[in-house]
């Protein structure tokens, strides 16, 4: 059997004795030790004292359980020893500054799709590693092209460790015997003519006009302007949606609407989508507003929300076209209604 590089091997031969890379390094290595200790209390479940119950909210008003706050304090410790300017945290109000000297500064959330524990269901940990600005304090406020490093862990059925150095994406699998990640797929590419496409279609009837006629189109199936059928899937944890369109293809909505507190969107620009898009783009798909580049944005504050459309290029490229267009308009038409801009 081939002998497969490790994490640490693979980020050795990214850094050689590079300053900056090296301390990138050393933090994706602190991560992927967290990640560790949160895949075995996500393992153990109740047998860790994990209840996975809410136990109040934090402080961007979600609903937090103790395995949220635990993977925060792993995800804190295992980043003590490493140079970092500043951690910023889905779990804190406002970034926790430890040396303003420091090269990078790193983005995290440390459990998303938490509420996903108690059903026994995929869960996983984001982060974004930023280079520290001349003001540490501006560190969450940079575009998201700014990113040196940026990836995800989803914990499931297998631990895996999906990471971009800025040099394409890699998928590290955790050896659960010598506690090791270990890299199990290179140079990840998104598929662009998967039919598949995932959104939360119980909120339907609070999309914007070009979210709704993209969908439509999906659903009119091979009688459509698509001109063939489609699946739709729907896991409720990013990573876990963003995981199967790096190795499957797709598409993944997840818009603004008209209900209260979805004008902007839901999902964070700073830990969620920009890490994300920078994925996206380094596998060769693309992400978006509808309206914007993901990666072109950068947050008026920590917690800023943001619509998230991601997938295979030419997907998101279709939806953009849609929001574009003049002749989509805010009609109210059934949702299973034969209507479509792009007849071809």
């Amino acid at each position: 059997m081939t002998k497969r590089p490790t994490l640490r091997r693979t980020i050795e031969a990214f850094a050689g004795s590079d300053p900056l890379r090296l301390s990138v390094g050393r933090a994706v290595e602190a991560l992927a030790a967290a990640a560790i200790g949160i895949a075995d209390l996500a393992a153990h479940g109740a047998l860790a004292g994990v209840t996975g119950q809410p136990q109040g909210k934090n402080s961007d008003g979600d609903l937090q359980n103790d395995l949220d706050v635990r993977a925060d304090r792993l995800i804190r410790n295992a980043l003590r020893p490493v140079a970092v300017a500043a951690i910023a945290s889905e779990e804190a109000e406002t970034p926790t500054v430890r040396d303003a000297s420091a090269p990078i500064s790193v983005a995290v959330d440390p459990l998303d799709g938490s509420a996903n524990l108690g059903a026994n269901m995929v869960m996983g940990t984001i982060f974004s590693i930023l280079p520290t600005p001349a003001n540490v304090n501006a560190a969450f406020h940079q575009p998201g092209h700014a990113q040196l490093a940026a990836g995800f862990i989803v914990y499931g059925p297998r631990t895996a460790l999906v990471l971009t150095l800025g040099e394409g994406v890699d998928v590290f699998t955790l050896d659960r015997t010598e506690r090791v990640f270990k890299l199990t797929q290179a140079g990840l590419r998104i598929a662009d003519d998967t039919p598949e496409y995932a959104i939360n279609a119980s909120n339907a009837r609070h999309w914007e006009a070009p979210v709704r006629t993209y969908i439509d189109d999906c659903i009119a199936g091979r009688e459509g302007p698509r001109g063939h059928d489609f699946n739709m899937r729907w896991i409720g944890a990013l990573v876990a949606e963003a995981y199967r369109i790096l190795v499957r293809g797709g598409i993944f909505l997840y818009p603004a609407d008209a209900r209260e507190g979805y004008g902007e969107g839901r999902l964070r620009l700073v830990y969620e989508a920009h890490p994300m898009a920078f994925l996206m783009e380094q596998a060769g798909g693309a992400a978006s507003t509808g309206r914007a580049r993901i990666l072109d944005l950068a947050a008026r504050d920590l917690h800023q929300r943001v619509p998230l459309i991601m997938g295979s290029r030419s997907k998101v490229g279709r939806v953009e076209r849609l929001f574009q267009s003049t002749a989509v308009t805010v009609d109210r038409a059934p949702l299973f209604a034969h209507r479509g801009l792009f007849r071809v």
